[in-house]
């Protein structure tokens, strides 16, 4: 039976809009969004997957889709992100897919995967495991999260990352272009996302990411890049101690925080060599 186009799925009374394209019929690969983007941040690779076969479906997740926006920052815990992407798997129908994430998307894969049932394969861009990224947090990367902090004030972070200026200097800070924030300004502050995509920071008091992610039994790549402010390589190297199955990591030389818009022709060989590994028999 051929599959059929998703434009949008529900969950818990919500509403989630999905860009779904590439071929109908070929391996199925989720592609999740980090902050502050939207599912279209995966154009340039999600394009290049089509050619190599694959269907991608990405979808904007909780606080980004207009219709998904729960008020409070408990509506924002780990799991419930994670159950939303269950939904989706489930409402695909395809079987188990290939999950791939970016910053906080990946944070929501690492949930996610723990289910074989529901994931054939895990990329996990820039994000380390979980419980690996929290024993890193006793050393260097302790500073460079101070903005995790700073998130959790009311009303404050709204009003300075929806000032184009302030914002433009703290997101170019990181690597994003001039052309990066303009679009975030239209598709993120414009499009009202911005509350809702701070409540993910906001509700981490409330969820311990070790509860939530346990240890992964499917084929896991870990991709990081060296030019990453926010996020340093203690995690990335204790990643593999959580993972119960083949394993690789790619370390992107010169490239900063945003691999998938600044490296998405990199990015999609190593998604595609996941993949392919995995659909062809081996690991």
């Amino acid at each position: 039976m051929t599959a059929s186009r998703l434009s949008t799925f529900s969950h818990a009374g919500l509403t989630f809009d999905v860009i779904d394209e590439g071929p109908i019929d070929g391996p199925v690969a989720v592609l999740l969004h980090g902050f502050p983007q939207r599912a279209s941040s995966w154009n340039g690779v999600a394009g290049l997957l089509h050619g190599q076969g694959i269907r991608t479906v990405a979808p904007d997740q909780r606080g980004y889709s207009p219709r998904a926006r729960p008020r409070g920052r408990s509506a924002y815990r780990l799991g419930h992100l994670a159950a939303d992407v269950n939904q989706l798997i489930d409402t695909l129908d395809a079987g188990p897919v290939h999950l791939v994430g970016h910053d906080w998307g990946a944070v929501v894969a690492w949930a996610v995967a723990t289910d074989p049932a529901r994931v054939r394969s895990l990329t996990a861009v820039s994000v380390a495991h979980p419980t690996a990224f929290l024993r890193s947090m006793l050393g260097a990367q302790a500073a460079k999260s101070w903005y995790i902090g700073a998130f959790q004030l009311p009303r404050l972070p709204e009003k300075l990352l929806s000032d184009p200026r302030r914002a433009g200097r703290f997101l170019g800070g990181s690597g994003m272009t001039r052309g990066m924030t303009e679009t975030y300004q239209r598709d993120i502050v414009d499009h009202g996302a911005l509350p809702g995509a701070l409540n993910w920071y906001r509700a981490l008091p409330l969820t311990d990411p070790r509860a939530a992610t346990g240890r992964i039994s499917v084929p896991t790549t870990m991709v990081w890049s060296d030019r990453d402010v926010a996020l340093g390589r203690r995690g990335i190297d204790l990643t593999e101690e959580y993972v119960d199955a083949p394993y690789s990591l790619h370390v992107l030389g010169g490239v900063s925080h945003w691999i998938p818009d600044e490296a998405p022709d990199v990015l999609a060989e190593i998604v595609c060599e996941r993949i392919d590994s995995v659909e062809n028999g081996g690991s």
